[in-house]
């Protein structure tokens, strides 16, 4: 299966059980389901996702047991999308080509939405009827995902990103901040597909999560090169709005050449992390091809 087939195959694959999980938008209270359903469907990369399927592929998990897992760390990467665009945070207008949630609802359903998606992904971990995994399994899983999102994760990558707004930031602290920003929720899908493979060995998962920090790396520092090369319409978001902010970004610190020589380094070591899993790891490197290549 060529990438673009893979991607495209498990994006699928994660709408439809997105689909599945999601409250239907009939049931009650019917504007708040509509609202998570809006900021859940129809949109994105699901990269994360992708990675979840993909890291269980490799170790041979049926892609059914997994499907509890994708939807789980994606439901945090919608209710993250969903409260970063409230005007509290970047007050943006539009994400995926479309109006923010705030903007196609209103802030309170927004901030509602994300809190019953955030919600949901820990419902899912813990009872999806798909997922064979033991107790032990579900519960190392749901610790993984709380500490990829929490003060310690993702949550608290954007507390420091808000601090920092209109100041400088080093580029041993502005790794850090995107570590945890960006990089610890695509760490948990990676960890996730392979915490779905019972009886692991610890150095293969080991070898996958350090392939899982240098692509949540290497999509930072593509994503602050997009900001500067791409347009609104590719990006189905507001591009330029890092500058617009005076955020610290990797093409702020190093430059557009020096951020794509950063990208380029880490791309290597992600590729690089893999060689103990040998041939059968190539669908996850090139992901890491596409992550550092995609234009969008």
């Amino acid at each position: 299966m060529d990438l673009q087939h893979l991607l495209r195959a498990h994006a699928a694959r994660a709408e439809a059980a997105l689909q599945q999980r999601l409250p239907p938008a009939d049931e009650l209270p019917a504007h708040l389901h509509a609202a998570m359903r809006y900021a859940a469907l129809d949109g994105g990369k699901r990269v994360r996702p992708v990675l979840v399927y993909t890291t269980g592929g490799v170790l041979g998990v049926p892609l059914e047991q997994l499907d509890g897992p994708a939807c789980a760390v994606e439901l945090i990467h919608a209710y993250s999308l969903v409260h970063d665009d409230l005007p509290a945070m970047d007050d943006d207008d539009l994400r995926r080509g479309k109006p923010t949630c705030h903007r196609a609802f209103d802030e309170a359903t927004a901030i509602l939405a994300g809190d019953a998606l955030q919600t949901l992904a820990f419902q899912v971990l813990a009872e999806d009827p798909a997922m064979t995994a033991e107790p032990a399994q579900r519960l190392a899983m749901v610790r993984e995902l709380a500490l990829a999102s929490g003060s310690r994760g993702m949550a608290g990558g954007q507390a420091i990103d808000m601090a920092a707004t209109g100041g400088a930031l080093t580029l041993p602290e502005l790794q850090r901040m995107h570590s945890l920003k960006t990089g610890a929720l695509i760490r948990a899908a990676v960890r996730l597909g392979a915490l779905s493979r019972p009886g692991l060995a610890p150095a293969l998962f080991a070898a996958l999560d350090d392939y899982a920090a240098a692509i949540g790396l290497a999509f930072q520092i593509r994503d602050d090169i997009l900001d500067v090369e791409s347009s609104t319409e590719q990006l189905g978001k507001r591009q330029g709005a890092d500058q617009a902010l005076a955020k610290s970004t990797y093409v702020a610190l190093l430059g557009l050449d020096g951020a794509k020589a950063k990208a380029r380094e880490v791309h290597a070591a992600a590729r690089a992390a893999l060689a103990p899993l040998g041939q059968d790891a190539e669908p996850l490197a090139t992901i890491a091809d596409f992550i550092v290549e995609r234009v969008s």
